[in-house]
């Protein structure tokens, strides 16, 4: 009586055929990008819900501060949570000074009440902050992080990230950085707000 089963031969051949499909996928779908284009996506969200929280803000407090801490001033400084260093002109990121020539000042905490990274206290608005905490970037590093400026005197602001995923960045095929698309004034990050010309 013969016993049914795989030979030695076969299941090499199987074995094969898996690795060479493993690979094609591998080289097809590039886990590594398809992650940093997840991480742009949630950068995107982020910028675009903090907009809208603070027009929010701006729309319905009687009397906005959008540098509500005091000794920290819109007018010379940009905001972050990543630890770029106080001393980086324009929250310097990427070799890139998104601010100008403000000075970075760098606060980790998330709190929605004025104390956070952004210095403005969204706890303020009568039905409630709309962010229960503040967002920070998915990688939150010297390159990849997000950034705040504000002008207190025309109550606009600025909120900057920059893009990873060959997609996203500058020259993707669904390039969110190039001012064309952003309204922006540098190329290589992405820019939202209220700012005209977005140039805080």
């Amino acid at each position: 009586m013969k016993t049914k089963g795989f030979t030695l031969l076969e299941l090499v051949i199987v074995i094969g055929i898996l690795a060479v499909l493993g690979t094609v996928s591998v080289l097809v779908l590039n886990p590594a990008q398809l992650f940093a284009q997840a991480r742009d996506t949630t950068r995107i969200q982020d910028l675009d819900t903090m907009k809208s929280a603070l027009s929010l803000y701006l729309s319905s407090v009687s009397s906005p501060d959008l540098d509500f801490t005091g000794a920290l001033s819109c007018t010379t400084m940009c905001f972050s949570a990543a630890a770029i260093g106080a001393a980086a002109d324009g929250c310097i990121g990427a070799d890139v000074a998104r601010h100008g020539a403000k000075t970075s000042t760098v606060d980790a905490t998330r709190e929605n009440d004025g104390n956070g990274w952004v210095p403005v206290a969204l706890s303020g608005i009568s039905g409630g902050a709309p962010l229960a905490v503040l967002p920070i970037d998915p990688s939150n590093t010297t390159t990849y992080f997000y950034s705040y400026a504000c002008d207190n005197t025309a109550k606009t602001f600025e909120l900057n990230a920059n893009m990873e995923s060959d997609r996203y960045k500058n020259g993707g095929n669904d390039d969110r950085e190039i001012n064309t698309k952003d309204g922006g004034t540098v190329n290589t990050i992405y820019e939202v707000g209220t700012d005209s010309g977005l140039d805080l």
